[in-house]
């Protein structure tokens, strides 16, 4: 009996998690990255699995859905994944960020998130270091994360050990077609047949999508982290401020910044976030990390004397409405597209990886995936 041949293009976490996905299911998977597995934006991320940044709607339901799969999937794969259910903690030091959190928390509360707010006292106990000035503060338990690349190749290890392969190095330079549906991917040299294709190449969705003739609106939007060196204690959640949501849903293409604050098992403080849109230009500017940096230091002043030893900077997969596209091509039969996660990729991947599997095997839908289409007026290029 033949199987469904499958060629996923995209070896970070979202390609990674439908290899595994589609292997399981016995398709028969061909990963391609024009790089190596988690060297791309995957690799530049903090690995965070939230649905506290998401108000109700579709994305927080994709949320949910992936924080249900997480810790099993986390358990399979074993501690490369560095999984860490420590939650999260969003604070708030205006009055008017107090009231935008407490009528934010309460709505995504109505949609099942657990959202338990916090006194001064709750939020000093639980992070000595914090400013003293909260005015409001929420604790989200279901917040989690990851070590990225180490779950994205635990990821790919599993899908590799049901039978899928990966061919690094290779790039996906056209399609062919038969009948109006594609039947392989052009890289140098060759053609690699397929039944289906799934794009899973993140900020690179948009070009990749043109070369194989089917265009999405899927473009980079870029962020930078800083890394101090290790503080062990330091910091014991994933601590924000209430403007990351704001800047998380906004669509202005100039600098933005908000306090983002978390440790790593190894101790080191991730320090964010940013958000710009400059194409693909990966420049590191220092007055873009001074300013991550004074946003930061209102949430922990503390911070003034941590030791900073790198930054890293990255592209995430933005969409005009703020939502991933999960979905087969209207224009192009066997075309699927799984990307546009924006900075949500890591924590979304797995429940995204679900669907599709749930799609192309005909399966009942974990959650309606109809918001999510490809020819929705913010995807079709």
């Amino acid at each position: 009996m033949n199987r469904t041949r499958v060629v996923v293009i995209g070896a970070g976490v979202v390609g990674a998690a439908c290899a595994r996905e589609l292997s399981l299911a016995g398709f028969d998977v061909l990963v391609v990255d024009r790089g190596r597995p988690a060297g791309g934006t995957t690799s530049h991320g903090e690995g965070n699995l939230l649905v506290s940044d998401k108000g109700p709607g579709a994305e927080l339901r994709l949320a949910q859905l992936s924080a249900r799969l997480w810790p099993e999937i986390a358990a399979e794969l074993g501690g490369a994944c560095e999984f860490d259910p420590k939650g999260g903690i969003v604070v708030a030091t205006t009055e008017a960020g107090a009231d935008a959190l407490k009528t934010f928390a309460a709505s995504q509360a109505s949609a099942g998130v657990l959202a338990e707010p916090l006194s001064t006292e709750d939020v000093i106990s639980a992070e000595p270091l914090v400013t003293r000035g909260v005015m409001a503060a929420v604790f989200y338990p279901e917040d989690a994360q990851v070590q990225p690349a180490g779950a994205t190749l635990a990821l790919l290890g599993a899908a590799l050990a049901h039978g899928a392969r990966l061919r690094t190095d290779t790039e996906v330079i056209g399609a062919v077609e038969s009948g109006g549906r594609i039947t392989g991917v052009r890289v140098p040299g060759e053609v690699l047949e397929a039944d289906v294709v799934v794009n899973a190449a993140g900020p690179w969705a948009g070009e990749v999508s043109a070369r194989l003739g089917a265009p999405i609106a899927v473009r980079p939007r870029r962020g930078e982290v800083l890394v101090t060196t290790p503080m062990p204690g330091a910091i014991r959640h994933k601590v924000y401020d209430a403007d990351y949501v704001g800047a998380v849903g906004s669509g202005d293409g100039e600098l933005q910044t908000s306090a983002v604050v978390e440790s790593t098992r190894g101790g080191t403080v991730l320090i964010g976030s940013s958000r710009r849109r400059v194409g693909f230009d990966d420049a590191i500017l220092p007055s873009v990390l001074s300013a991550i940096a004074a946003t930061a230091l209102r949430l922990f002043p503390s911070l003034a004397d941590a030791a900073v030893m790198r930054a890293y900077g990255g592209f995430r997969p933005y969409v005009d409405d703020h939502l991933p596209v999960l979905g087969e091509d209207p224009r192009l039969g066997g075309m699927w597209h799984a990307t546009g996660h924006e900075g949500a990729g890591i924590g979304l991947s797995v429940g995204t990886a679900r669907l599709l599997r749930e799609l192309l095997t005909g399966s009942a839908l974990s959650m309606p995936v109809a918001e999510f289409t490809v020819d929705r007026p913010a995807v079709v290029a």
